[in-house]
């Protein structure tokens, strides 16, 4: 074993992750050649072959495959010391927040603005998906979830339940077409809700954000099953349980990423977000419409 570069770590996940020297290298904004020949250093340095070598491109090795959780708590330290220095002199600096659609106008939003008016050097990034990030990889500081992680170096909290039911447009017939998401997994619980009361031939309509959704149920295109909360002038509650009784709801759940709990910044965001919610639950559970 040679001399260990830790500068290395970072071209070892950049390969890592993106499976080809041309792309790690436009990731990294150095040249192919240099990516090769620093991944050889590092497997030099540490003894085993990281990678396996393909003409379509690189995939990691059973050692470079037990490496990988350790390179990236490497890269995740690096970052924390970067970010304590800046928290060392306030609440500065950028916070990334993944969230779920239905929640960022009522409530992070709303949450958020306080903080941010008192505090100028505080960044934050909202972005709403239907599938979870990795918190793992860093892809957000703090992420409010409806899916219970399963690993990591998580810190997660139950902050409220939202309740659901099966809606459709305030007057007429109940429309036979269904208003439904794409296939995700992380939908798989409101999906298999909304199959409980679907016929095998009825019709589908498919939009993946909430106010598509709503809308078209507002419009008569179809039924849905929707938060509550979220159902206002327009719709009417067809059912509010499952067809053998069972509540249609889930949980609020606040992650974090246990190496960035003692950050002032990420804990000040957090703090102000779990506030918001947890004062709004009985309205989120729909016990207050």
């Amino acid at each position: 074993m040679g001399q260990f570069n830790w500068d290395d770590n970072r071209v070892f996940l950049a390969l890592a992750r993106e499976g080809t020297l041309s792309a790690a290298a436009a990731q990294l904004k150095s040249g192919v050649a240099t990516v090769a020949r620093r991944i050889e250093r590092m497997e030099q340095a540490l003894g085993v072959p990281l990678f396996l070598r393909h003409q379509s491109g690189y995939t990691l090795t059973d050692q470079g495959e037990a490496l990988l959780a350790r390179a990236e708590a490497v890269e995740l330290a690096v970052r924390n010391m970067q970010l304590q220095a800046h928290d060392d002199v306030g609440i500065r600096g950028q916070v990334r927040v993944a969230s779920v659609e239905s929640l960022v106008g009522g409530f992070v939003v709303p949450a958020l603005a306080p903080l941010l008016a008192e505090n100028p050097g505080l960044d934050v990034e909202i972005t709403f998906s239907t599938t979870a990030v990795n918190m793992q990889r860093h892809d957000a500081d703090l992420a409010l979830r409806m899916v219970r992680p399963e690993r990591g170096n998580l810190k997660v909290r139950q902050l409220a339940t939202m309740g659901f039911g099966l809606y459709g447009p305030s007057d007429g017939a109940v429309p036979a077409r269904v208003v439904t998401w794409p296939y995700s997994e992380s939908l798989a619980v409101p999906l298999g809700w909304l199959d409980a009361f679907t016929s095998a031939n009825s019709g589908r309509f498919t939009v993946n954000t909430f106010v598509g959704q709503l809308e078209a149920v507002r419009r008569g295109v179809g039924k849905a099953v929707l938060p509550h909360f979220l159902a206002g002038e327009g719709l009417r509650l067809l059912e509010d349980r499952l067809p053998g009784g069972g509540v249609m709801e889930r949980p609020i759940l606040l992650v974090t990423h246990g190496d960035l709990i003692g950050s002032q910044r990420v804990a000040s965001v957090a703090d102000a977000i779990a506030s918001e919610i947890i004062r709004r639950r009985r309205f989120l559970s729909g016990s207050e419409r």
